[in-house]
């Protein structure tokens, strides 16, 4: 009798038990130490301070790699779209080409997170470089001798902005003609499918002057022309006068196009809908917009967006990005 009590009573202690595991089993993967391959496609102005997230979020979770691939965020998006390659994280400098290449067929919803401004890179060697400052920046540039070069509008936000600081700057400046001109006199060999790459080239020798974002000067320790806040696209108080500038650049298929009208600068990030990590994909972005990440994006000159805003279907934002997040 004492015999089958007490198996009785293991038998009802096994079951117990059971019940509690079982449940426990099937979630340990959503509570496990995030792991595997981590593939990021960020903007060429984001490298560096992306890599100092890498270092920052594998130095917690030890278990993932994060394969960070820079290119011009058009042509990030379409690795993704026409290449249909797999990706985690897409970072643009431009929050646009999320919504315009990859909402909503690719992505639900976008977050911007940081912001920038246009700037004028150039050398201690360059052609008067003694002499260029923000009033006279264009008529150096169309001396006589002096190389400077773009980014592929194209290919590249930087590219098809430093098309709008160029209109913007005919009007700032009273210079009727101005634009044309400066488009005449930037070679197709000073122009390249991202802003990085334009760098080597200016270090080189082989162009005076750079536009480019004012963080990657900072970033690489580079003398800049800061421009005026009436065309460098970074101002709220200027929006409708940005506006006034507009550019008409490739769209998603062949022969369509997107017109790209002037705004202050604004960087997106999102995780594609064909995430294959998407868990780990989900706790980065979260880092990323998150203060840590803030701090990470303030110190590379690059202000955060804080909170950080949503848009598209934010009702599919996972729980932990939706707390970080302000609504529409």
């Amino acid at each position: 009798m004492l015999f089958t009590k007490c198996r009785y009573l293991l038998l009802k202690r096994f079951i117990f038990l059971c019940l509690v595991a079982i449940p426990f089993l099937f979630t340990l993967p959503l509570h496990a130490e995030p792991r595997g391959k981590l593939i990021v496609f960020n903007a060429g102005s984001l490298a560096i301070p992306f890599k100092e997230m890498k270092r920052a979020f594998t130095s917690v979770y030890p278990n993932v790699r994060i394969q960070l691939e820079a290119a011009g965020s058009r042509t990030c998006a379409r690795k993704i779209t026409d290449l249909k390659r797999p990706c985690d994280v897409m970072a643009s400098a431009d929050y646009s080409v999320i919504e315009n290449l990859l909402m909503p067929e690719y992505a639900d919803w976008n977050i911007s997170f940081a912001t920038n401004e246009m700037a004028i890179m150039y050398r201690l060697g360059s052609k008067f470089s003694k002499e260029i400052n923000g009033n006279n920046w264009y008529k150096i540039l169309l001396r006589e001798g002096v190389e400077y070069g773009h980014s592929d509008p194209n290919c590249d936000p930087c590219g098809y902005r430093t098309m709008l600081v160029w209109q913007l700057a005919e009007k700032h400046y009273q210079a009727p003609g101005l634009y044309q001109k400066l488009i005449n006199g930037c070679p197709l060999k000073n122009v390249r499918p991202k802003e990085t790459d334009l760098i080597a080239m200016l270090e080189a020798g082989q162009i005076d002057y750079l536009f480019i974002y004012r963080s990657v000067c900072e970033q690489h320790k580079m003398p800049l022309v800061m421009l005026p806040v009436e065309i460098n696209l970074n101002s709220v108080q200027y929006k409708a006068f940005y506006r006034e500038a507009k550019i008409k650049i490739s769209g998603k298929k062949p022969g369509e196009f997107i017109v790209k009208t002037g705004r202050p600068m604004v960087y997106g990030i999102t995780i594609p809908k064909s995430a294959p990590n998407r868990d780990v994909a989900t706790r980065f972005v979260a880092f990323a917009v998150g203060s840590g990440g803030q701090e990470i994006m303030r110190r590379n000159g690059q202000p955060p967006i804080s909170p950080p805003d949503a848009t598209g279907k934010v009702d599919q934002l996972p729980p932990m990005l939706r707390k970080l997040v302000e609504r529409e």
